[in-house]
């Protein structure tokens, strides 16, 4: 015998036109979509309802992630679903060097070496980047910029 739900589902008219409007978008994510499309499956208000196990099957998604979007909906509504809340600790979060950083870098490094010097080193761009970057920026990440 299954286990009862902890969770039920049951969305409004317009909680239901929101989530649709928000997954027409172009600009949605994948993320964001698949979440949308889960709580629209396993919503018992409205058409037929899908076991979680079925939702995961459809949207090609894991079963983990059909039961953290359930309790996420039941914790935070609909706004907890339709943001992403980025880690502070991911890379896009961390990231220094943004897209006019790496075009500096890279016109730096495509320009003649400085006297002295028959190339340029990573060492040698990492001096020239604090001059030329506000930001002092490692040698490690202008070499991760070059080989990008």
């Amino acid at each position: 015998m299954a286990r009862p739900k902890k969770y039920k589902i049951s969305l409004t008219d317009d909680e239901l036109k929101i989530l649709k409007s928000v997954m027409r978008k172009k600009k949605t994510t994948k993320t964001v979509r698949n979440r949308c499309q889960i709580i629209i499956d396993l919503d018992e208000a409205h058409g037929k309802i899908l076991t979680h196990e079925q939702s995961a099957k459809t949207n090609c998604v894991c079963m983990a992630t059909v039961t953290n979007t359930v309790k996420l909906y039941c914790e935070k509504g609909i706004e907890g679903i339709t943001s992403l809340n980025r880690s502070v600790n991911s890379d896009q979060a961390r990231r220094k060097f943004d897209g006019r950083a790496e075009a500096r870098i890279i016109e730096i490094a495509c320009s003649p070496a400085p006297e002295g010097h028959s190339r340029w080193t990573l060492r040698l761009l990492e001096e020239q980047a604090k001059i030329a970057l506000d930001v002092p920026v490692s040698k490690d990440t202008i070499g991760r910029a070059l080989k990008k």
